[in-house]
């Protein structure tokens, strides 16, 4: 039994968003949000908080054990851009982009 979260979006690159992804990958809930709780990564509030939805779909939505929970799988991928213009001189204008990514969370008990 699977259970999926996802957060489309975030305002985060995608490679940030797999650093923290890595950290995370296959560990139990528990130890999963302890370590998301104490990392210094720019996405590990996101990550944290859209792992407790998992957790929180997969205890009402499929009556699952809290404590039997694995991260099965955990996804970054990138979205699209937010495109911003700064000034430059003569008239111009330099482009600013701001990335975006979206963030896929499966937590289950191992079990398929």
């Amino acid at each position: 039994m699977e259970t999926k979260a996802t957060l489309r979006g975030a305002h985060l690159s995608a490679q940030k968003g797999r650093l923290v992804a890595d950290l995370v990958r296959g560990k139990k809930v528990d130890q999963a949000i302890n370590i998301l709780a104490f990392s210094p990564k720019a996405g590990a509030a996101l990550m944290k908080k859209l792992l407790e939805f998992a957790i929180a779909n997969a205890e009402h939505n499929d009556g699952a054990d809290v404590d039997e929970l694995k991260v099965t799988e955990i996804c970054v991928e990138r979205g699209t851009f937010l495109r911003r213009f700064r000034p430059q001189s003569k008239g111009r204008g330099a482009k600013i982009l701001k990335p975006t990514c979206h963030i896929f969370v499966t937590v289950g008990d191992g079990r398929k």
